[in-house]
């Protein structure tokens, strides 16, 4: 025994260290898919969801990583056909850790999120086809794992979808879109917390005691943590948010708007010009005369006409309150001219304005936009999903990270093949730092294809792609089965795009179609480099 540990204790080490650089690059490309949607909708800043993505990856990883550790290191590969064969499995799988970690480190200098699962599994099947060919693969097992990566994605959209609805029926497009949502609040923070504390305390790991509770316990203990802050968010949290939300709008409602005034030039009844000068700068509220376009005159001045704010279109706020009544944002600074031929004093008097000046922004809701109240109100929940979705990511990815370097571990530590220990919590603390680290240098990249490019997301939208992905990722988890992550988010947020958009525009196909090409050469590619390196290091080293 002391003959083989000295002999494969080389192998722990390299393996520690490129298990490190391979969560280092789930970190940048995976983890950038739980808080990217928060990113995109301004919820919440790069720096803000490197902070949480680090707790909840942490959490995640240590509470309910260990299941899919174990799938990955026992469930593809028969083990027991590399007995008596020790360093050859663990040369395999440091060979897995390598091929997988170049693959995810070139996908996020590409900017191309990837599936962390998908390198790991192709790259374990890759080494092991040198190895033993197809004798030592589970094919079953390995199958359903191929299963899910395409069921994932339409089931995640799916769920993310039914909920989108829900909400826009319920709640955006209701008489009163702020009621219904604060009143839902407390509903969607019980569900979100007891589907969490369901998945840690039922079938939990032995570390925490948590593996004799029945499902009884497991369902009351979550129910009852949920209901408790579910009561905490009705007496507290909802009347701060009505506050907020009509603070607000109080805020919008009453700024005041600046305009610079210049020379204007009218004429005598002889026809000589006579000038005046109007005041340098006016400040106006409500009641300001307001400029609406109409075609421009032969000296390409646009023409305007001067009406009461009130007689404007607006799109009303459906709450009753005074606070939330018709309103018109105008341009904090504009140049305005009045028109020749008048005089300046008259209080009808027609402007125009220079045709430089940029068109005036009406405060009308921009299809796909949220409006202010439920944008405020979805913020916080879009925090505590994507939380979730983190929670979820770190107990499925950390444990593809760090698979095979349990196993590299465990047969240095036991001996055997037959790994029997259960998996070693300080392993997945060190793939969660990781991946922590992974995020911290390099996040931002995928962070933008998810948040931003793909799609544009709201907090609303946001919101149920969270959810419907992170609740697809945790029951997955708990099942054993380890499904992508990547293709759970990216479904959802296809799907949510699709749907809440007028047009098949509000999707940007071009680059899906080259996230989808990635996906699919992501198990042969990791496979190949694992396989290589696998029959070079093999003759040399064994």
């Amino acid at each position: 025994m002391e003959e083989f540990a000295d002999e494969a204790l080389w192998l722990v080490i390299v393996s520690f260290i490129v298990a490190f650089v391979l969560a280092f690059g789930i970190g940048a490309n995976d983890v950038a898919n739980s808080f990217g949607t928060s990113v995109g909708s301004k919820v919440l800043t790069v720096r803000s969801a490197c902070i949480l993505a680090t707790i909840f990856e942490m959490a995640g990883a240590i509470l309910i990583g260990y299941k899919v550790s174990d799938t990955m290191r026992k469930g593809i590969l028969d083990l027991s056909m590399y007995n008596g064969q020790e360093m050859e499995l663990m040369l395999g799988c440091l060979s897995s850790l390598i091929g997988s970690g170049i693959w995810l480190i070139a996908a996020t200098f590409l900017k191309l999120p990837i599936s962390g699962t998908h390198s790991i599994v192709g790259a374990t099947v890759g080494f092991s086809l040198v190895c033993r060919g197809t004798k030592g693969l589970k094919l079953q097992t390995l199958g359903t794992i191929i299963a899910s990566w395409f069921i994932s994605p339409v089931m995640s959209g799916i769920v993310s979808v039914i909920l989108y609805k829900a909400i826009n029926v319920l709640i955006i497009n209701a008489e009163t879109p702020l009621t219904p949502a604060l009143r839902a609040l407390p509903f969607f923070y019980m569900a979100t917390i007891s589907v969490n504390i369901f998945s840690i305390v039922l079938d939990g790991p032995k570390l925490l005691y948590l593996d004799n509770i029945p499902l009884w316990l497991a369902i009351t203990i979550s129910l009852s943590i949920g209901l408790i802050v579910a009561i905490g968010i009705q007496l507290f949290m909802v009347p701060w948010q009505r506050r907020q939300v009509i603070e607000d709008i109080r805020k919008s409602s009453n700024k005041d708007v600046q305009f610079t005034f210049g020379e204007s030039t009218d004429s005598s009844r002889d026809g000589s010009p006579r000038t005046s000068r109007m005041m340098e700068e006016g400040t106006a509220g409500r009641d300001l005369p307001v400029i609406i376009e109409v075609p421009a005159n032969n000296n390409g001045y646009i023409l305007a006409q001067s009406e009461s704010l009130s007689d404007l279109p607006s799109k009303e706020s459906k709450t009753g309150n005074d606070i939330l009544s018709p309103k018109l944002n105008l341009p904090t600074n504009g140049n305005v001219t009045p028109a020749y031929g008048l005089s300046p004093n008259s209080s009808a008097v027609p402007l125009i304005r220079e045709k430089t000046i940029e068109p005036m922004q009406m405060d009308v809701k921009i299809e796909g936009d949220d409006s202010p109240e439920i944008a405020r109100v979805f913020s916080f929940l879009q925090v505590l999903t994507a939380s979730f979705g983190s929670f979820a990511h770190g107990g499925n990815d950390v444990s593809n990270a760090i698979g095979p370097l349990i196993a590299v571990w465990l047969i240095y530590i036991e001996g055997t093949v037959l790994q029997k220990s259960e998996t070693p919590l300080f392993i997945l603390i060190y793939g969660g730092i990781g991946i922590a680290v992974g995020l911290w240098i390099w996040g931002r990249r995928v962070i933008k294809t998810i948040g931003e490019d793909l799609t544009k997301i709201t907090p609303s939208t946001g919101f149920t792609i969270e959810i419907g992905a992170a609740f697809t990722v945790l029951i997955a988890s708990k099942i054993g089965i380890p499904i992508s992550t990547t293709h759970c988010k990216v479904g959802s947020v296809v799907f949510v795009g699709w749907v809440s958009s007028s047009s098949s525009s509000g999707v940007d196909w071009h680059l899906f179609r080259n996230i989808i090409f990635a996906w699919v050469v992501t198990v042969p590619v990791a496979g190949l480099l694992s396989g290589g390196f696998m029959a070079v290091l093999r003759p040399l080293l064994l």
